[in-house]
């Protein structure tokens, strides 16, 4: 029989693990991981030079980049620069790309799994909350060095054009850091502490309390 066993601690964590996973995917994604130096002319791209006075800001993703087009109505095109694998700016950024779609995937799965911990509290004989917390302590590692390892690529050809040439590893030159490291480095933060929280939420789904209630015979069970 399936016993929904909802706790605040058990909900917590869910909530918590499913916005980890979230900030990290969109996190990866963005093109804002580094904000060029403003300029008047598209130093990036100089055949597709923008209207006099017009000062803008590229910005730099691990695959992808933003930059104004002179030619188009909108003004701001994105996309990726690198079509494949091969043609991400450095090494490093490579590397940091494994890195983070490692994490990213097992965060989530987590995620995924988080939602049936309602009904599901074990797996194999093993709690599911202990398990998900393991997978996100992996899953933390793996950003780290995916973070550590990428502004070792700030040496690269790429991000010169972005940054002036004074960009070198772990010197950003003339270049800003953009919302999407911070909010790599936060859901980061955020993946260790769900962590830890989910021996809290394994603690809540299997008190004293929460074993009187499906002894009584309760199928949905709500506690604080």
């Amino acid at each position: 029989m399936c016993h929904v066993i909802v706790t605040c601690r058990s909900m917590l964590w869910t909530l918590l693990s499913i916005l980890a996973a979230f900030s990290e995917l969109i996190a990866f994604m963005s093109t804002d991981w580094l904000v060029g130096f403003p300029r008047t002319h598209d130093s990036v791209y100089p055949h597709l030079a923008t209207a006099a006075g017009e000062a803008y800001r590229p910005t730099l993703g691990i695959y992808g980049r933003c930059i104004k087009l002179a030619h188009m109505q909108r003004g701001i095109l994105c996309g990726p620069y690198a079509v494949h694998f091969g043609e991400i700016a450095s090494g490093f950024w490579q590397a940091t790309s494994i890195f983070l779609a490692a994490g990213i995937l097992l965060l989530c799965a987590v995620a995924f799994i988080s939602i049936f911990t309602m009904c599901f509290q074990s797996i194999m004989k093993k709690s599911i909350f202990n398990v998900c917390g393991l997978l996100q302590g992996i899953a933390g590692l793996f950003l780290i060095l995916g973070l550590m390892l990428y502004p070792a690529g700030w040496g690269s050809d790429k991000v010169q054009l972005y940054c002036g040439h004074d960009a070198a590893p772990y010197r950003a030159g003339l270049c800003s850091m953009g919302w999407a490291f911070y909010t790599a480095m936060g859901g980061t933060v955020l993946t260790f502490i769900c962590a830890v929280f989910s021996a809290q939420a394994e603690i809540a789904t299997s008190s004293d309390k929460v074993q009187e209630e499906i002894e009584e015979g309760k199928s949905l069970i709500c506690l604080l």
